[in-house]
């Protein structure tokens, strides 16, 4: 089946005061006959992720559906740096997986991108390795968090060389993902995404999807307009919004 429709899902967060909710879509494309991404969405956790099989090496599938189902036993935490440091623990455990999966196989590399989303109350870190990434939508202004490990983005490299990654999970026996964080306010919307997203929608339309608040339409949108591109890539995304349950609009109006 090439295309999913957006899994939606909601949460009230740790501590009850934020509530997440999410949609997740992904697309095979409309040149690529497999699908090498792989998502992870699940709010009741506050933990989300998007993972993309490295094209031009094996199993790309097998390589995004490891790193996510090693993500998905990350348990619940009470504050924001277990999580992030239950998400670190199990990414390493994916890039021994996968490192011992390619000597067996004898081929050089079986790899992923990936980019993650942790979240309790309103603190998030961001774990990620390669390029896929997570963009901040907060009232108009788009913000990209993470920064693409690229060989262009590293040395300059053109042609060809442009889009090779410089880190992924299965790529080196010690795996080093890069770590940000940030405060969420009431509102926030968040977009983890494959590079068959980015590569093909400007930050003008990808802030156009997600102004409007609609986790699972901006999802769906999205895909939509990479494919409209030519889908020459994988296209995976998963839009995330916060809600501060305790905030002003909330104590002015509790039906909201």
């Amino acid at each position: 089946m090439r295309w999913r429709r957006p899994a939606r899902g909601a949460s009230p967060g740790a501590g009850g005061r934020f509530r997440w909710r999410s949609a997740a879509c992904t697309h095979t494309g409309l040149v690529r006959s497999v699908n090498e991404d792989a998502c992870l969405a699940r709010p009741e956790r506050g933990l989300w992720a998007v993972a993309d099989g490295m094209g031009g090496h094996a199993v790309g599938d097998y390589a995004s559906r490891t790193v996510i189902a090693a993500l998905d036993e990350v348990r619940p935490a009470a504050s924001l740096a277990p999580l992030v440091a239950g998400a670190r623990e199990r990414l390493h455990a994916a890039n021994q997986r996968l490192r011992r999966e390619a000597a067996i196989r004898n081929v050089p590399v079986i790899g992923s991108t990936v980019v993650v989303l942790a979240a309790c109350g309103g603190a998030c870190g961001c774990l990620w390795a390669g390029d896929s990434r997570l963009y901040l939508c907060r009232g108009a202004r788009l913000r990209l968090l993470t920064r693409d490990h690229r060989l262009a983005g590293a040395c300059g490299a053109p042609g060809p060389f442009a889009s090779a990654v410089t880190r992924a999970v299965g790529a080196v026996d010690a795996l080093d993902p890069e770590c940000a964080t940030v405060t969420a306010y009431d509102g926030d919307m968040f977009l983890l995404c494959s590079d068959g997203l980015s590569d093909a929608v400007s930050d003008r339309e990808i802030a156009g999807a997600l102004v409007r608040g609609d986790c699972a339409r901006a999802a769906a949108a999205l895909v939509e307009l990479a494919l409209a591109r030519g889908g020459n890539d994988n296209i995976s995304a998963i839009v995330v919004r916060a809600e501060d349950t305790l905030g002003e609009r909330t104590l002015l109006n509790p039906a909201l």
